[in-house]
Parts: C-alpha cells; structure tokens; sequence
C-alpha cells in the first residue's frame, strides 16, 4: 500500500543555518535509506505559505487569493510517499522523519493512497464526448 506522510511543521524565519543543515541531513539519510530499501516513490519540500495561491469556487467561478487557505499554528512544509508493507510500517517510518520543531509544534500525518478508483461508465462517457467535440 503506498502512503502518504504529510509533514506538518511551524515555519520559522529565524531559523540557523545550523539548524537548516542539521533537518537537511536528516531528511537525505531518510530518503537514501528508502531508496535502499526501494520503497521511496517521492518526496520534496514545499515553498513557503508566503508563495501559496488558494482556488475556491464560488458561484461556478475561481476567486483567487494569495497565501495560505487558513491560518493555522502549522504548515503543510513537505511530504514523503513511501510503498510500505502496511501502517506499522507506514507510522515507524514517519517516526523518523525531522522535523525543524524539534517535538514542538508539529506532526507527520499518514494518509493511504488507494490510487485512483476504475470507473469504466465514466471513462466511456468522457472517450464519446472527446469524439463528438
């Protein structure tokens, strides 16, 4: 089953160089030893909340807005996707990812990726109104 664990984290902008290096670390050893064990699929850091763009549909149409969807005391700061033989598995592995909170304020969240469900009746419908324009 492959999952994904979201990391959760406070942004800190006044965080060392030190202390930037020292997460760094952590993550590349715990992305090689995925990899070793063939079971990383992905994972990256994301840009701040300062960068985000958030979409929500309001009467049929996208309003757009700068930053973040709500205020929170943790960001969304990155993710891994791991094929794991099961949630044990799935939550030892989150155990070991660093966080820049130290303990503090911050999680991993794990969530099942059960891919995409078949729906033939739908793809049929979409394959006919891709032929008739």
């Amino acid at each position: 089953m492959r999952y994904m664990l979201l990391i959760y984290s406070k942004e800190q902008a006044g965080a060392t160089r030190e202390m930037l290096d020292e997460v760094y670390r952590g993550h590349r050893a715990t992305m090689q030893e995925a990899g070793r064990k063939g079971i990383l699929q992905g994972a990256e850091p994301l840009a701040p909340t300062s960068t985000a763009t958030t979409v929500r549909v309001e009467n049929g149409k996208a309003v757009v807005t700068d930053g973040p969807f709500a205020e929170t005391k943790e960001q969304l700061a990155g993710y891994y996707i791991l094929e794991c033989q099961n949630l044990d598995e799935a939550i030892d592995w989150a155990g070991r990812i660093p966080t820049g909170c130290k303990g503090a304020e911050g999680c991993i969240e794990i969530r099942p990726l059960p891919g995409v469900p078949q729906r033939p009746e739908l793809d049929s419908v979409a394959a006919a109104r891709a032929r008739n324009g």
